[in-house]
Parts: structure tokens; sequence; C-alpha cells
């Protein structure tokens, strides 16, 4: 029994050349370098994006099967072609699924650049963001109020700086294929003025006041009738916070969804002030609770 079960796994050969005392070296045992790429792709199938890419660096095989069509295309939105269509004028036609995922990742530029889309690099989930120059502020022409300046804590490099107003309103709106699912909007918000001195973030809030004396309203609404708001007071001074509108749904991926969204404080019984907006951003449901919010 024992001779059995020693020549299975060393082949007759070995076994007798090593009760002979024979110095042989064993056939190598298979890896995972030996298994057909058409395997390694329905393996690679029931991992994430980032863990497809961390795999593809173990081998050739694996590397191979990174780039399989079919492995890509579960992980894209199931509307992905309205995307491409609604973000690039022009997509070369011979773009594998991988390279398209790669595309849409990225924070890509629409609307004559005030609006961005990218895939949440895990999820595939679909996310927006609409600069504060691609809303409509009430005042914004007018600098005694308003003025945008330049930060490197946005992703659109420009903020809308409020020094001091009596009627407050923001609105905006986006029309866009959205994948299927459940989705939040958000607000981007400092109160008080960000700036660096000698290498280090400072904050000045000395125009900041009038946003604990009456809430600030958010609302939403969709093109399928959905409606949503929200009331909140503005306290945190020097830290950027999202400050939640509402929820809505989309039922139909083959269609744009119209969001509309307002944020507005029109007690004119007092001014308020020092608010920075840098954007509007909608993102998957699912991350509502990642986000510091309000």
């Amino acid at each position: 029994m024992g001779a059995d079960f020693s020549a299975l796994f060393f082949g007759q050969e070995g076994f007798n050349a090593c009760s002979n005392g024979s110095n042989v070296s064993l056939q190598a045992k298979p890896n995972l370098g030996d298994l057909p790429e058409d395997c390694v792709a329905l393996i690679l199938g029931y991992f994430d994006p980032p863990g497809i890419c961390k795999l593809a660096s173990m081998n050739r095989a694996f590397r191979g099967a990174s780039w399989a069509d079919f492995v890509w295309e579960s992980k894209l939105p199931s509307n992905y072609e309205l995307l491409l269509r609604k973000v690039f004028d022009d997509v070369p036609e011979n773009l594998g699924k991988r390279q398209i995922y790669e595309r849409l990742c990225r924070a890509n530029s629409f609307d004559g650049g005030t609006k961005r889309v990218w895939l949440h690099k895990r999820t595939g989930g679909v996310c927006l963001s609409i600069a504060s120059k691609g809303l409509a502020i009430t005042g914004i022409d007018d600098r005694r109020y308003w003025n945008h300046i330049p930060t490197e804590e946005s992703r659109f490099c420009t903020v809308a700086y409020l020094q001091q107003i009596w009627w407050f309103e923001v609105d905006g709106e986006v029309d866009f294929p959205l994948p299927t699912g459940s989705y939040s909007v958000f607000f981007k918000l400092q109160l008080g003025r960000a700036s660096k001195r000698f290498g280090r973030r400072i904050c000045n809030s000395e125009h900041v006041h009038g946003w604990d004396i009456k809430p600030v309203q958010f609302q939403l609404w969709t093109s399928d009738g959905q409606y949503a708001a929200s009331k909140c007071f503005l306290k945190e001074t020097g830290k950027w916070n999202y400050y939640h509108v509402g929820t809505f749904v989309v039922d139909s991926s083959n269609a744009s969804t119209k969001i509309k969204f307002s944020m507005t404080q029109i007690d004119c019984t007092h001014t308020k002030g020092g608010l920075c907006l840098d954007s509007v951003v909608i993102y998957p449901n699912e991350f509502r609770e990642r986000l510091t919010h309000f």
C-alpha cells in the first residue's frame, strides 16, 4: 500500500530511483501559469476590477485573460454604449471592453467642462459632478456678493465664494442616461475660505455668518415626477461637507433622466455669507453613508 501511494505522486520511475538511492529530479508540479486562459478568465470574472488588475500581474496566463471582453462586459454599466455617446464625440470601434472601462473610470468632462462623469473603479457605479460654474446662482455676476476663486481642493480647480447676500438661491439641472438604480444628490460646501500659508492649510472664517439663524432648504425633482426635500443648518467651519438633498430612483437605462435641484435661504430678515460652493454630486445610493454629510 505504501509503495502504491508513493508511486502515485512520484511516478514509477521516480519511486524506483528513490528506492535505489538515485539522485534524480522530480517532474515539475503544475502551477497557475499552466491554466488555459479561458479558464483563468472565468475565474477573474468573480473578482472586482481592482482585483482583476492585481491578479493580471501574476503571470502571462492571467495577464492575457484579464483582457477578455466577457470579463469586463459584466463590470460595465448595462447602458455603457449610451454613456459613451453622451460623453465622447468619437470612440474608436476597435476598443476592447477593458479599454472602455478604463476610459469611463476617468473624470470625463462634458457640457463645456462644467460637468464630469466617471465610474467608481471597484463597483462600476456611475458618478456625476456639476461645477459651480454650471449652476444658476443668484447674484453671481455681482462681485459685491460672489467671486470665483481658484483652488486645488476642487476637481474643477475653482469654487464660487459668497461674501454676503440677502437672497441666497442656487439652481441646477443635468440630463443624463443613468443606469437603473437608486441615487443620492449632495451639495459640496464649506464655510470659510481656505488658503495656504507657509505650506499649511488655513481657513478664513471672517465672512461666515447667518447660516445658524434659519436652515437652508434643499430640493430635487426628476423628469418622471419624483420629488425630495430636506432642511439643514450650516454649522461646521473650515471643512468640506456633503449636504444631502435627497434620493431618486432610475427604472430604465434606455433613456436620459433629467434631475433638477436647488439650495435656498431666502429669508431676507438677515444676510448670510462666507460660503464656498464647490459642486453638486450625484452618487449611487450605496455610497451615501461613506460621505461626510448632513
